[in-house]
C-alpha cells in the first residue's frame, strides 16, 4: 500500500464507488462475498488498492491543508510543483488557539508582539501526493483555503503599508 487504508466509516461512505469499483474488475456482490469469505487476504488487498485509488484522487485535487495546534497554525497552498506554507506561531503558552476563547484572542491580537507570521515555499519529491500524506498523516486536514487565504491577504496589505 502506498497510503493507508480507508476507515470502516470512509470506506461505507464510499461504499457505491466501490461496487463500480469491484465491477471494473468484473467482480460480482455474490463474488465479493465469495472471496470475503474464501479468501481474506485477496479481499484485503482490494481493498488497500481501492484505498490507494481514493487517497490519489483526493490528493490530487486536494489545494489546501491546516494543521492547527495550541500555539501554532500551518496553513499550506498545494500548488502544481510546490508547497507554500503561513505560519502563524502564538509566543503566549496560556494562549490556546485551538479554542474558541484562543482562537477569539488571536482574531483581536493579531498585531500583538506574541503572534510572529512566518513563510515558506518548499518544492515536492518526487513523490507529492506523497508529500502532502504525510501532512495528513501528522493531522493535518484539506479544507478550502479560507484562512490560508486570510491570511495572505493580510500580509499583501501589511507589505503595501510598508511600502515594500
Amino acid at each position: 500500500m502506498k497510503y493507508r487504508r480507508l476507515t470502516k466509516e470512509q470506506l461505507e461512505e464510499l461504499h457505491p464507488e466501490f461496487i463500480n469499483f469491484l465491477a471494473t474488475q468484473t467482480i460480482t456482490a455474490a463474488e465479493w462475498e465469495d472471496i470475503k469469505a474464501s479468501k481474506p487476504e485477496v479481499a484485503e488487498q482490494e481493498l488497500d488498492v481501492f484505498s490507494d485509488l481514493v487517497w490519489e484522487g483526493v490528493l490530487t485535487q486536494a489545494a489546501y491543508l491546516e494543521h492547527i495546534s495550541p500555539q501554532t497554525m500551518n496553513l499550506f497552498h498545494l500548488e502544481e510543483e510546490q508547497m507554500n506554507l503561513i505560519s502563524v506561531m502564538i509566543g503566549d503558552e496560556l494562549i490556546d488557539i485551538t479554542t474558541k476563547e484562543g482562537y477569539a484572542w488571536l482574531q483581536k491580537n493579531l498585531m500583538d508582539d506574541t503572534v510572529k507570521l512566518f513563510t515558506a515555499t518548499k518544492k515536492y519529491s518526487d513523490d507529492p501526493n506523497g508529500d502532502k500524506f504525510k501532512l495528513i498523516e501528522q493531522g493535518a486536514v484539506i479544507t478550502k483555503g479560507n484562512l490560508y487565504n486570510y491570511f495572505e491577504d493580510l500580509m499583501e496589505l501589511g507589505k503595501e503599508k510598508n511600502g515594500f
